[in-house]
Parts: C-alpha cells; structure tokens; sequence
C-alpha cells in the first residue's frame, strides 16, 4: 500500500495524482500491466504486476474529478489538487471511502484481463469465462457509479444463459501440440531456416492467438526451385467458431533484404500461411503476428518479452491461489477457471 501520494503537474495541462514513479496514462507507451479506468474528469491506472491498492490519477478536468477525488485519495488531496499552484504537493492519503479503492481496483484489473489475460494452451493457463467476466464487470461498474465515465461506464449486456461457468467443448491440451520442434516438413523439402517464438499481444485483439512464447514458428523451405516459407500459429483457448476475414492475424516476414506479408488462415486450432520467402530468407529471418490497424510498431515495448513472462507467471500464481484459498480480490472467472484448470 502507498503511504505517500504526490499532487503534480502532468503533460498537455493535466494533473498527477498518486503513488510517485508509478507511471501514468498518457505518459509515454503504457506498459502492458497497466490496467486503466476511464473516470469522471480523467483516468485512472494501476500496475497490475506491482499490486498498488492507490491508482495513479490523469485528470483533465480538475473540477469534475472533485466528485470522486476526496473518495479516492481523501479531503487532503482533495484540497491540494483545488488549490494547485504548480509545484508538487506531497501528502498521505485517506481515503473518504476506502471500500471504493478497492472496488474500483477490481473493475480497472478485470477491464484488463479482458484484453490482456494471457490464455495459452502451450502454457496451461486457462482462459477466463467470458460471461463471467462481463457480469462481474457488470456489477462492478454500478458499485463504482460514483467514479465511471465514458465507456468504461456502460455496464455490459450479460448473456441471460449464464447460469455458471461456461464449458468448454473439445478443449486443446498443451501435449495435443508439437510446435515447439516446428511445422511438419515435405519429405523432397531442403530446410534452410526455423524459429520458434512469441509475438507482440498489442500488435492483436484478444482471443485470437495463443499468448505463449512457443506459439508461433516457421520455417524457410526450397523445394522445386522455389523457397517458400510457411508461418504457423497456435490459436488461442476457446476460438472455435469462424472468425471473419478483416480478423485475420497476418504475419510480416523480414529478412535483410526485403519484407514480405501473409494472411493467416485458421485451420482447425492453427493460424497458417505459406508464402513465397523474402530475398535472403536463408541468411536470417524474423516474423511477427499482427493485424493491420492494431498497435503500432512506435508503441511496442522494447522489453515485452520479458513483461509477457511476468505477466504469465502472474496468472498462474492467481489460478493456483484461486485454486488454493480464495479471496475477495480475485475475479469470479478465474476462480472457475481455477477449478477447471485441471481439465485444461
């Protein structure tokens, strides 16, 4: 828990409120952890893997966010933040009512683990129920009515089937897939090049691709005068059912000398495409997953994969205590998720 909050002066004429150091929206590129709440005059953030119970506010509307400020971070704050002269103001906060910190913190890291959940057969991390989540969102976003704004203020439409967790027919196991020694060969097929890697989750929507590292490889082939080389994916937990073509992952081929694009075609439980291969695709390859219009390469963290294995490693410590011991801060999904992760 923080004990010390600091009041000051953002960028683009905005406030910062919270924990000092923590990094906050608008900032710079926002860190895959961070879990975001769109609130009345603001935002709100929290570092999912460094577990703040205080966010860090952006507000841009110091007057409107007074409805929730002295709820939040308490009178004191509250004050410093109307009277903000511009330099940095330093003071414990105390919350007006505490119960709302806590709730909002679940709402900002369920909005998250619907978009950053890293679901992964490869991996063994059970993907969260859908219906369960939204209903969980659902009545979280009224209990914190008081904050919400924008569109992290419409309460979503729960399906009216849910009545428990939802089953998962036909589910993948992580020993269903070999991936990992790469796509099978054609026997008269030379081998020039392999990989085996991840991929960049910002690069595309979710529940589309398997989050593990193993989940994509290719390999460059020459066969009857042509070099070739076909991209393998693994898709994500759960996708069964058609998924339509302005979907489609692609995946970008780079080698030294040139670039190449293929769409990715969903086949069974796999992502695939053969291309022709770049020039120089024997000399080194790199391939990525992304779709058009998602993310930007300026955007990407240079550090991802690193904050990918922390962030798996994370989702497995919160399945094996949803498993274990329970509590109120974890989510409803993932404690039935926990409970059918056996059978994952």
């Amino acid at each position: 828990m923080a004990d010390r909050v600091i009041v000051r002066q953002g960028t683009r004429d905005t406030l910062f409120v919270g924990p000092d150091g923590s990094p906050a929206v608008g900032e710079g590129p926002a860190p895959l952890d961070a879990a975001v709440l769109e609130v009345s005059g603001g935002y709100l953030g929290w570092s999912v893997l460094a577990g703040q119970r205080f966010p860090v506010a952006v507000i841009d509307d110091a007057d409107t966010a007074q409805e929730w400020i002295w709820a939040v971070y308490g009178a004191g704050i509250a004050l410093a933040v109307d009277e903000f002269g511009g330099a940095p103001v330093e003071l414990p906060p105390d919350p007006g009512l505490p119960a709302l910190v806590d709730t909002a913190r679940k709402l900002g890291y369920a909005h998250w683990a619907a978009r950053w959940w890293p679901a992964s057969t490869l991996d063994g991390i059970t993907p969260l129920d859908e219906l369960l989540l939204d209903a969980e969102i659902a009545t979280l976003t009224a209990e914190c009515d008081l904050l919400v704004d924008g569109a992290d203020a419409i309460i979503p439409i729960v399906d009216d089937r849910l009545d428990g967790p939802a089953q998962r027919p036909g589910a993948a196991r992580a020993e269903d897939y070999a991936l990992a020694a790469g796509p099978v060969t054609a026997a008269d097929a030379l081998v020039l090049a392999r990989g085996v890697g991840g991929w960049d989750w910002r690069r595309c929507p979710p529940g589309l691709v398997d989050a593990s590292e193993r989940a994509l490889s290719w390999e460059v082939r020459r066969r009857s005068g042509a070099t070739t080389i076909r991209i393998t994916a693994v898709a994500a937990p759960r996708l069964r059912t058609a998924v339509p073509p302005h979907l489609h992952p692609h995946a970008v081929v780079r080698t030294p000398a040139a670039t190449a694009a293929a769409e990715l075609i969903l086949t069974g439980d796999t992502w695939t495409a053969e291309a022709p291969a770049p020039a120089q695709a024997e000399s080194g390859v790199t391939v990525e997953i992304l779709m058009p219009g998602v993310g930007t390469p300026e955007t990407a963290d240079l550090d991802g994969a690193r904050i990918r294995r922390q962030l798996r490693e994370f989702a497995v410590a919160r399945l094996r205590t949803a498993a274990q011991d329970p509590g109120d801060d974890l989510l409803l999904a993932e404690i039935a998720a926990a409970a059918t992760d056996t059978d994952f």
